[in-house]
């Protein structure tokens, strides 16, 4: 499943997991008051009057956003010549674009000040943060094993503006973007024109556009007036590759590696950074296995 309701399934780990670390960190300051083991200790502290929780938990929002920020502008400042293009894509955070490594480091340095300021603190605050840290790494770590192992290039079989008939699996053998969208979805329209500079630029990867649910003559009216020249524009009548793979939304992309497998997903609308970010991921991607051709005597 790629969504959760409205959300894109890693923003809502990623939310699962911060409440898991505000609750442990909770936890393990009421033990520690209860006990009587942090009294003394919080009570030399200028913020004596907050309860440890309270305070540990605060450092943990901080920390949470903190790195959200950082990841943002790491990612800004790897693509910023695809951002230049397009300024205001900057503040479309739902593009995907986050340079995860960096607001982690971000998030554990600033931790880590705020314990040598309010030492009484260590305990619940160092707490929360495993706890928040493994559930995020087990939940994305599922994620990505139930995604690689199991979503492969559908079989749905569908029709091309010619109405021949075609199906996805039959494209394998390179990288390959699955673009659901229609012409009513105001998000689907606004980054086609990023999706048609990608096709053209990244020949070795192919792109394929499934419209959802509506008719050639409706689809070609949109292209032609946009002036949108698209390759590989497929009809999908009754949505049966979005209830297939599980998509709650529009527009939703899928990327698939050279061997048929999911590598990556996104749902709600690409900037030309965030498309430039994916497609270096798939283009690395393994391809099928060619048997070894027999030895010529």
């Amino acid at each position: 499943m790629l969504s959760l309701g409205p959300f894109p399934l890693p923003a809502a780990l990623l939310a699962v997991s911060l409440i898991i670390a505000i609750l442990v960190s909770r936890q393990f300051a009421t033990r520690l008051s209860s006990g009587g083991t942090t009294s003394s200790i919080a009570s030399a502290e200028p913020d004596a009057h907050a309860s440890p929780d309270r305070t540990a938990s605060s450092v943990i929002f901080d920390m949470f956003f903190i790195g959200i920020l950082v990841a943002r502008l790491a990612f800004v400042l790897r693509w910023l010549p695809a951002y230049m293009a397009e300024p205001w894509s900057v503040l479309r955070i739902g593009d995907g674009g986050f340079t995860w490594w960096a607001g982690l480091l971000a998030a554990l340095g600033w931790g880590a000040w705020k314990l040598r300021q309010r030492p009484g603190r260590r305990v619940p605050l160092i707490a929360g943060c495993v706890s928040g840290l493994l559930a995020w790494g087990a939940l994305l770590g599922s994620m990505w094993l139930m995604h690689h192992s199991s979503v492969e290039l559908p079989s749905t079989e569908m029709t091309t503006l010619d109405d021949e008939r075609v199906t996805l699996s039959e494209m394998s053998g390179r990288p390959l973007v699955v673009n659901l969208w229609a012409t009513w979805c105001p998000p689907c329209r606004r980054e086609m024109p990023v999706l048609a500079k990608g096709q053209q630029s990244t020949p070795e990867v192919g792109f394929v556009f499934v419209n959802q649910g509506e008719g050639p003559e409706q689809i070609r009216d949109y292209l032609q007036a946009e002036g949108l020249a698209l390759d590989n524009v497929l009809l999908d009548p009754f949505s049966s590759l979005m209830n297939e793979m599980g998509a709650r939304g529009l527009p939703t992309t899928l990327f698939f590696g050279a061997d048929g497998r999911l590598v990556d997903f996104h749902m709600g609308e690409l900037t030309q950074a965030g498309l430039a970010s994916k497609l270096k991921a798939i283009a690395g991607s393994p391809g099928p296995i060619s048997p070894t051709p027999p030895e010529v005597p």
